[in-house]
């Protein structure tokens, strides 16, 4: 090997430079999806949505409990109707809460209300899996790959991840609200060390719900660990998030606001918002390291999808030419009389 072989290996970028050129093009990657696909925009739409899908949840929850309502202690009625009312207080006026509110509430406690139930469930399940479709939606587009799941499929996707969030939700969202306290006071003293264990369990079961949602709303199977490293930046962007809202909020929920009973449903419309768009940039992450690193079934995919399109594209234009061709031949046979010749011109003398 003489200078050839000492130039070739000279000008090969070392790790450090391959890993700075990787790192640069997922970033750029990352936010000119975010911009052009609209993920702001979309997290807004996601956002409505789940706010949208509270009210009817909650009722809907109150009415099951009303079934039930015989198995359960006064006391334990009378928390949770007072923790309902609590909380439809910061978000409405006490006119609506004593007018609308209270007596609904109290009609459903004592005893089940199969209407209450079945609409206020209809209504959560429609506009949580509606955005959970924007999610799913979203993600297939950031994979170059829509258009590869139906309507009907990727509906019922929604809905199933939905339902799969809820049962989460009821788990991990308590468990973030309360904090290390609440095992404090369950477990007993000589299992308090175990309360180490509280943050770790709470990070696992949001990435493993954020990769599954990832994970699942590919059309194509992939590798779930392809879909890490968007569910750590998504849950890291969620809680630093969450901490700067948080901070930018305490003075206007916590002192006189111009809002005034919209403070709370705003900033939780605002939280949602930010969940939204912590998610869809996860996503946008996870495409950007599928275009530099391409799976073979992802990339399989597009291949098949843009040779789909360009042969339906062929078929279009073979369409269009055949039937400018059949009105062309029409013409001209409009333009032979009845024997077959060539009609004379207009203006001339026939005889």
């Amino acid at each position: 090997m003489g200078p050839d072989g000492a130039g070739g290996a000279r000008s090969r970028p070392d790790a450090w430079t391959r890993f700075r050129r990787a790192a640069w093009q997922l970033i750029t990657s990352t936010v000119v999806a975010s911009f052009r696909h609209r993920l702001m925009g979309l997290a807004a739409e996601a956002a409505f949505f789940a706010i949208l899908s509270l009210p009817p949840l909650i009722f809907a929850l109150a009415g099951s409990i009303g079934f039930f309502v015989d198995t359960l202690a006064v006391a334990q009625v009378e928390t949770l109707r007072d923790t309902t009312l609590r909380l439809a207080g910061r978000v409405l006026t006490e006119d609506s809460i004593e007018s609308v509110i209270r007596p609904t509430l109290d009609d459903v406690l004592r005893g089940g209300r199969f209407d209450v139930v079945s609409i206020g469930f209809v209504v959560a399940l429609w506009s949580g899996s509606r955005a959970l479709n924007v999610f799913v939606e979203t993600i297939t587009i950031l994979y170059g790959l829509a258009g590869r799941r139906g309507i009907v499929r990727t509906r019922a996707l929604s809905f199933g991840l939905y339902v799969v969030g809820l049962v989460v939700g009821v788990i991990v969202v308590p468990l973030i609200l309360l904090g290390p306290r609440i095992i404090d006071s369950v477990l007993p003293d000589q299992l308090q060390a175990l309360t180490t264990l509280y943050w770790p369990t709470v990070i696992l079961l949001s990435v493993a719900f954020l990769t599954s949602l990832y994970h699942l709303s590919v059309p194509v199977r992939t590798s779930w660990r392809h879909d890490l490293p968007g569910a750590g930046l998504a849950l890291l962007l969620w809680i630093l998030g969450s901490y700067v809202l948080r901070w930018a909020l305490q003075g206007v929920i916590g002192g006189t606001s111009i809002y005034g009973p919209l403070a709370a449903p705003i900033a939780l419309l605002l939280w949602l918002y930010l969940t939204a768009v912590a998610i869809l940039i996860g996503a946008a992450l996870n495409a950007a390291c599928d275009r530099v690193w391409p799976e073979s079934e992802t990339a399989r995919a597009r291949l098949e999808l843009v040779r789909r399109l360009r042969s339906d594209a062929r078929s279009k234009r073979l369409r269009d030419t055949v039937s400018a061709e059949d009105v062309q031949q029409l013409g001209q046979r409009q333009d032979r009389d009845p024997s077959g010749e060539e009609a004379p011109p207009r203006g001339s003398n026939t005889t």
